[in-house]
């Protein structure tokens, strides 16, 4: 329950509202005790002495000790579902901003459908678990022990009767916590393998539709989806036999309490009243143990969910800014690669890129070819310091870009990435996405070098169309010109391009080209491309296979001293006809 304890933090700026809603509770408990010995006075001096003016002043007593106890139970559940309501309201928001500085390494790990959960169930599940606790924290032990005071008092006789039973229902809740919290943490990784299916089946639903695998889809998802509900039917068959388990021992109490307070009343100074009472008082001993039941199955299943969201608040960004970090506030754009060498498990032993050298000066356009998996992505991403180097270094301006705090860094950089992605609003909305108090002008003249300006205008609201979820009223090559535009807009010192023209026909990357040399002649670029056409014009190609350079150099240079780009050359442009990767 550490974890839970964690997150109640989230709880103190509503600690007010939680406290007088346990007072509310309080109050509400101790009006309900004093019933049992109001029947006890109606049975034992009202009934017994026939006194009718005496059981109309305690029935009325009986009404306004119930009334008291509904009003204080309404004001501790408005009070308490506010408390609970904002504690997970800015649980979720805190796990959103963290999920924000996570960086790509930590968020390889944390899939995007893990996240989801954590998010939505998880965070419910916590919430509710305060929710309950503020509506029966109080009310279980003030319950308990005021009853069993007050069965002391009534009728010591069968107060024994009451702790045997107190002491059976404790082992049952102990011997239960103990063995559901595996199973609901059990139930809450296999709703992420769940949620996991179901995203990637709804983002690929084309592709599914297309190769005809809605059958296999099918059968995927029928799996975890049984496998989900298997372990929940675990869990549920637990809870199904703690609760009932309970109810018989409680029953068996007033059983035992009614058969030995009968013979009691025979041969001591106890009465049929404080029998009653006795019962009353016993049934509100076990019922808050009953409620404690109950939520122990939720509490199990909350610190299940406790954890996972504790895993996510804990998680360090792999990539953060060092101590002391610049934040230059211009930079020329001279990047430079130093022996560098990179994997994606902190490990040169299996390397992604080595031995990786090269220097790109500013206002230079640098072209990345190479196989796919040769490494291209993976180079332009330790630019922006999506990932660190394993070993070696990467420079702008001589700066190591670990020396740059992240924000600086990468406000000197546009960047298309290759798998594009809008975000809902307008054209407008997503083009200003780096800058968004951006002029209409400049957004204008940042769409048209990106070849998009003509095909906005088509729409009928224009730079004011919406796009719906995940731009699905775009083609491809509409989605990457939008996506090159938002990059241009920020006005980057350091331009990449990661193959974000490869849903564009060539007249058209021809034309995006021919304008970036305009907007980009003092800037950098990296431009990894599959189309050799693409980068004939390039001031540098760097040929990458199986992670290393295998050749750096102009068009004409590389034609005479590269048999690689040859062969690229030769496959895509003169007489093979088959393309390169």
């Amino acid at each position: 329950m550490k974890s839970i304890r964690r997150l109640f933090r989230f709880a103190k700026p509503y600690r007010k509202s939680a406290l007088l809603a346990l007072l509310m509770l309080a109050g509400a408990s101790a009006s309900e005790l004093v019933i049992p010995l109001l029947v006890q006075r109606i049975v034992d001096r009202g009934v017994a002495f026939k006194d009718s003016s005496l059981v109309l002043s305690t029935t009325l007593a009986m009404l306004g000790a119930t009334l008291v106890s509904s009003l204080l139970v309404i004001g501790n559940s408005v009070l308490a579902v506010k408390a609970s309501q904002s504690f997970g309201a800015d649980l979720r928001s805190a796990l959103f901003r963290k999920v924000q500085t996570l960086s790509f390494g930590n968020l390889d790990d944390l899939q995007t459908g893990k996240l989801m959960v954590r998010l939505t169930s998880d965070t419910n599940q916590v919430q509710m678990l305060l929710l309950l606790s503020l509506r029966l924290l109080v009310r279980a032990p003030v319950m308990m022990i005021g009853s069993a005071a007050l069965l002391v008092r009534t009728g010591p006789q069968l107060a024994p009767i009451m702790l045997i039973l107190l002491f059976v229902i404790s082992i049952m809740v102990s011997l239960f916590v103990r063995k559901a919290r595996p199973l609901f943490l059990g139930v809450q990784q296999r709703l992420d393998q769940l949620n996991t299916v179901l995203q990637e089946n709804l983002a690929g639903v084309r592709v599914v539709k297309a190769f005809v695998r809605a059958d296999h889809e099918d059968a995927r998802f029928a799996r975890v989806n049984l496998d989900l509900t298997n372990q929940t039917v675990k869990v549920m068959r637990v809870l199904s036999v703690l609760m009932p388990s309970m109810f018989l021992v409680m029953n068996l109490g007033m059983v035992a309490i009614v058969w030995y307070g009968a013979g009691q009343i025979e041969v001591s100074s106890l009465t049929v009243g404080a029998v009653m009472a006795s019962v009353n008082y016993l049934l509100s001993t076990t019922i808050p143990l009953l409620m404690i039941g109950m939520m122990v199955g939720m509490a199990s299943a909350a610190g299940a969910s406790a954890d996972r969201i504790v895993e996510v608040l804990d998680s360090k960004p792999e990539v953060q800014d060092r101590p002391n970090a610049k934040a230059p506030s211009h930079i020329k754009g001279r990047v430079t690669f130093e022996d560098v060498c990179f994997s994606y498990d902190g490990d040169c032993g299996e390397p992604v890129l080595s031995d990786v050298n090269l220097v790109a000066e500013p206002g230079e356009t640098v072209a990345i070819l190479g196989a796919t998996g040769a490494g291209k992505s993976s180079f332009i991403n330790l630019i922006p310091r999506f990932y660190d180097v394993t070993s070696g270094k990467v420079t702008i301006d001589g700066i190591d870009v670990r020396d740059m705090t992240l924000k600086s860094l990468r406000e000197h950089m546009g960047i298309a990435l290759q798998e594009t992605v809008l975000f809902g609003g307008t054209i407008r909305d997503n083009i200003r996405y780096g800058r968004p108090d951006a002029p209409d002008e400049d957004v204008i003249a940042a769409a048209k070098a990106a070849q998009a300006h003509e095909f906005i205008m088509a729409f009928p609201d224009g730079y004011d169309t919406a796009i719906k979820q995940r731009g699905t009223n775009l083609s491809g090559g509409q989605k990457q010109r939008i996506a090159i535009a938002r990059a241009l807009l920020v006005q980057p010192r350091v331009l990449i391009l990661d193959d974000s023209t490869s849903s564009v026909d060539v007249d058209t990357e021809v034309k995006i080209e021919m304008a970036l040399e305009t907007l980009m002649a003092d800037r950098t670029s990296f431009v990894i491309a599959q189309r050799v056409s693409t980068v004939l014009n390039a001031d540098k190609i760097v040929v990458l296979e199986r992670g290393r350079i295998a050749a750096v150099g102009s068009h004409s240079e590389l034609m005479e001293s590269s048999p690689i780009y040859q062969e690229i050359y030769q496959s895509q442009l003169g007489d093979g006809g088959e393309s390169y990767g």
